[in-house]
């Protein structure tokens, strides 16, 4: 069989090597993209909250377990989410590019993959830290695997549930540093369970098309005109804000964190308010949405300063 001319030029020593090089960035992009690394990071940035807010004993070789156990337990995760959802990840149009239904990265190989990252991420967080922090690391995991997504194609509570692995990395923060978890930790706990039911519903109305497409029954499927998502999201907003609050009232925290969570919560609050009250919800929907990312940072760092430098 013959090559046309522009073929033969590919076949090259250096056209070949480029290729190459090429194709091996293109896996290693695919291997990290499997990974979800922002919400990755996400994890690993609030369970370093846990940690610090539980003013630990300033220990090197558990600060490096614990961050490098919570990053491969979150990665081994993702990786398992993606490898299970592949099929329906192909229906929408923000996840089919994604690395599996892409066929960037065989089935197989992000199934064991997942696995090996997930039995190292609880391994380092076992040894390294404790036995609680790795008992929460395999919790979140497992919750976010073996329940979370196989729900998401049955029930609209699947969100609920999916809250859960999302609030567990300050916990597992906090049993490194405590290796026990105390009230804040499980006021910690609560601010991120709550904080994601306004966020998730600002990303559920804003996709409710491609997740329609896919099959999910979130509530923004379930319910097209939005008002049960807005209701929902004010519902924990308000919980939100009774719970960050908690800390001043138990002695845990001074003005500092509590002028910053009480504006953020209110703010917060205010927005969910709007998104289920507005008559066209698209623009509400990512101003609730833009909120909900600066709430988190706002109020978590602001929680560490205030334990390090002013409690």
């Amino acid at each position: 069989m013959s090559l046309e001319p522009s073929k033969r030029v590919d076949l090259t020593p250096a056209a070949t090597l480029s290729d190459r090089t090429e194709n091996k960035a293109i896996a290693w992009s695919a291997y990290y993209e499997l990974t979800k690394p922002r919400l990755s990071l996400l994890s690993v940035i609030t369970a370093l909250v846990g940690y610090l807010a539980a003013l630990p004993a300033r220990d090197v070789f558990v600060l490096v377990f614990f961050l490098g156990g919570t990053a491969v337990c979150a990665a081994g995760a993702a990786t398992l989410n993606q490898f299970i959802e592949r099929d329906t990840d192909a229906l929408m149009k923000r996840t089919r590019e994604r690395p599996l239904p892409a066929g960037q990265v065989s089935p197989t190989v992000a199934l064991w993959l997942g696995i090996a990252l997930s039995v190292v991420g609880v391994t380092a967080l076992w040894l390294g830290a404790n036995p609680l922090a790795g008992a929460l690391g395999l919790a979140t995991i497992f919750t976010y695997i073996a329940l979370y997504t196989p729900l998401k194609l049955k029930t609209r509570w699947a969100t609920e549930v999916g809250a859960l692995p999302g609030a567990l990395p300050p916990l597992i923060g906090w049993a490194a540093a405590e290796g026990e978890i105390s009230p804040l930790g499980w006021i910690l706990f609560g601010i991120l369970a709550f904080w994601q039911m306004p966020h998730f519903m600002a990303i559920a109305w804003t996709f409710r098309k491609d997740y329609g497409s896919a099959g999910f029954p979130m509530l923004t499927v379930v319910d097209p005109t939005g008002r049960k998502a807005g209701i929902w999201a004010t519902v924990n907003a308000i919980a939100l804000l009774i719970v960050s609050l908690l800390p001043i009232f138990l002695g845990l925290c001074s003005w500092l964190y509590t002028a910053v969570a009480a504006l953020f919560g209110i703010w917060y609050l205010l927005r969910s308010i709007a998104f289920a009250t507005a008559s066209n919800r698209d623009g509400v929907a990512r101003k609730l949405f833009f909120n909900s990312i600066l709430y988190l940072p706002a109020v978590l760092f602001t929680l560490v300063i205030d334990r390090w430098i002013l409690f």
